[in-house]
């Protein structure tokens, strides 16, 4: 029985430095509160920051059930993935999580972690749309700098207890507190469409069918409907992103079309 996603992530394509679905709920005027007393902590080195992130991706890793490299989700990621080795000089890895939730995330060190219960549900093309999407928010840095903010405003509001400028360890609770922090993270409209034009490139330079993006969008929006208007929907809180995806997939066909990609032939669900 798959085991329920440890802690929490930022949204799918709402996607961050680590996006993930959360398990509990944020407190943002406290984090808002806490941000005054991180002015300390504004001179966060890069290579401290390098630290946390690997510090936070170790740790879901530990909290969640990886899938071996002989399963059947790990096999199926790795031969999709084939060829997406890097984002802007940034070194991409991949690994599936064996969990309930549907959802993915990437971080800005190039962790790309796929949920396997996401995998179930789409296509190979699809998934791969998602993923494009969301190693264009790490090639931009925009998830090294979502990943700065909630490290400020969460873990870290009280300052960096740094020694000879070497990175604290984060507690139980400060890691915790990150992940519920990148819950609330969010893109701007103009990083969400830099992020899918920035995929819709990355996957055509691998020699991948760029339509995947379209492919995916339309797939999260069946999601968003499918869960109907259910105000605590994990769906709606999830596919909550900017632009709508309607324009999203509006864009990516349009952009295929002109350019004489063949659509792939959609799977029945």
């Amino acid at each position: 029985m798959k085991k329920t996603f440890f802690a929490g992530c930022l949204t799918l394509l709402a996607s961050l430095v680590c996006t993930t679905s959360a398990m509990a709920q944020f407190n943002l005027k406290k984090a808002l509160g806490g941000a005054t007393k991180a002015v300390q902590a504004v001179t966060l080195t890069d290579e401290q920051m390098a630290a946390y992130v690997k510090e936070y991706i170790d740790w879901m890793d530990a909290h969640n059930p990886v899938c071996a490299d002989d399963n059947a989700y790990a096999i199926r990621l790795k031969k999709l993935t084939e060829g997406l080795t890097d984002a802007e000089g940034i070194k991409l890895n991949f690994k599936v999580y064996d969990v309930i939730d549907v959802n993915a995330f990437a971080c800005a060190d190039g962790s790309v972690r796929v949920f396997s219960s996401l995998m179930d549900i789409m296509s190979d093309e699809e998934l791969l749309g998602v993923i494009g999407h969301e190693v264009g928010h790490i090639a931009h840095r925009d998830s090294k700098k979502a990943f700065r903010t909630a490290l400020l405003t969460s873990a870290l509001k009280d300052g960096v207890a740094s020694k000879g400028g070497t990175a604290a360890a984060l507690t139980e609770s400060q890691l915790g507190d990150l992940g519920e922090a990148l819950v609330q993270a969010t893109y701007s409209q103009k990083q969400e469409r830099e992020a899918d034009d920035y995929g819709y490139e990355f996957l055509k330079r691998a020699e991948k069918n760029p339509w995947a993006m379209a492919l995916s969008f339309r797939r999260l929006k069946q999601m968003q409907e499918e869960a109907g208007a259910q105000k605590s929907s994990k769906l709606n809180q999830l596919f909550s992103t900017h632009p709508d995806l309607d324009t999203r997939i509006r864009r990516m066909e349009e952009r295929a079309t002109s350019e004489g990609f063949e659509q792939p032939a959609e799977p029945q669900k």
